[in-house]
């Protein structure tokens, strides 16, 4: 134990002087917020350890320093009077202000050599936070105003969205940012209108239609686009999805059948084994000996399969409806197969295997109708639709 005490004591002072030797590394590339962060991590853990002086010095040399460099950046930045330096600004008040609170529940913190405290100058930036913030607010009000008025692109609006939440953040229920909020949402949207074509030569069922068309089953809709099925008044759709169904086939009703024999030995019963004079053998207690009966058993087993597919074949078109123009396609298709597996007997059946037994128990199905084929299909149809949408997108910048 005393070999290994001395061991880990060198590991502590690695460790310390690393972490040291890292702050101080931090201010020397003006990284400062990084080293009053490792300067207060180690003094929370004991600010009066002698070995913690370090830290103390380096966070008083990296405060003051820091704190220079965000007023010198404010006062450029007022001067420059861009607008859009004002969350810039902010910002940098709300650092100053975080700042301070994160360091003031240390304080008193002693520099031994030198007989006193550390020096923080602690201002109250309340003033400041609360001007910047107002001036913020109504830059962002007037500029997404603005953008709502006069802009005609999507992605503007988007912007003017962003800001109008982050508006709502800094002052929430600013005049009337939350209407704002709505019509920028409204004005960035991408509404789909989606439809279905039908150039097969065959009816499709109207169930599978309406399911299909109901895009809220998909759950694409996402905060930027919007899928409709029926032409809403007062809305201007951008694009359109248009489901194209070239061709569904239809297999005929298939029976297949094969014949197949099982032979098996089974257990049918026992019998006392004697000696050479007909006598029953005895075990060493006395007991009689008995040996088990084997007997062949044969099954012929006719298995049965009942096979009927459809197929769907078309394509998925996306229309930019303000230009009327064809903008992608993507192949569609989709496949629905029925089985049915069955087998009569013709024997023993214990001469079958579980799974041969299985089978036995199964019976004749009715074939679907071929309006029932093309209904199943459609599941897997659904699918394929959403796999296409989901991996396409409509706006691509």
């Amino acid at each position: 134990m005393r070999l290994k005490l001395p061991l880990f004591l060198l590991i502590i002072a690695t460790i310390s002087c690393s972490s040291i030797k890292k702050t101080q590394e931090a201010l020397n590339y003006g990284n400062y917020d990084e080293a009053i962060n490792i300067a207060v991590k180690n003094l929370r853990s004991n600010k009066f350890k002698k070995g913690n002086q370090p830290y103390v010095l380096m966070l008083e040399e990296g405060f003051k320093k820091v704190v220079d460099r965000d007023l010198e950046r404010i006062s450029f930045l007022k001067k420059e009077g861009n607008k859009a330096s004002l969350e810039e600004i902010y910002n940098i008040y709300t650092t100053l202000s975080n700042r301070q609170n994160v360091i003031r529940p240390l304080l008193p913190l002693k520099i031994l050599n030198r007989g006193k405290d550390a020096s923080f100058n602690f201002v109250n930036y309340s003033n400041e936070i609360i001007s910047s913030k107002n001036n913020l607010t109504e830059y962002l009000y007037v500029k997404a105003k603005e953008t709502l008025a006069n802009s005609v692109h999507k992605y503007d609006f988007r912007a003017a969205f962003d800001d109008l939440n982050y508006l709502n953040e800094l002052n929430p229920d600013y005049k009337d940012t939350n209407l704002l909020i709505e019509d920028a949402h409204f004005k960035g949207t991408d509404f789909v209108f989606v439809s279905m074509l039908n150039k097969s030569n065959k009816i499709i069922p109207i169930q599978l239609e309406k399911d299909l068309l109901d895009f809220n089953t998909y759950k694409l809709n996402d905060l930027w686009t919007v899928y409709h099925n029926r032409k809403q008044q007062k809305i201007n759709y951008d694009y359109q999805l248009e489901i194209y169904l070239s061709q569904i086939n239809i297999s005929p009703e298939r029976i297949s059948e094969r014949q197949v024999e099982s032979e098996k030995e089974i257990k049918d019963g026992w019998e006392y084994v004697k000696d050479a004079k007909g006598n029953v053998k005895k075990d060493s207690t006395g007991k009689s000996i008995t040996v088990d009966i084997y007997k062949s058993v044969r099954c012929k087993l006719k298995e049965v399969t009942q096979t009927k597919s459809t197929q769907v074949v078309g394509v998925v078109k996306y229309y930019n409806i303000k230009t009327n123009q064809l903008m992608q396609s993507f192949p569609l298709a989709s496949e629905f197969i029925f089985e049915n597996k069955y087998a009569t007997i013709r024997g023993d059946k214990r001469a079958l295997s579980s799974q041969q037994k299985s089978l036995a128990s199964r019976k004749f199905i009715p074939f679907p109708s071929n309006e029932q084929m093309v209904y199943d299909s459609g599941e897997n149809l659904k699918e394929k639709v959403k796999h296409i949408i989901t991996s396409n997108k409509f706006r691509r910048n």
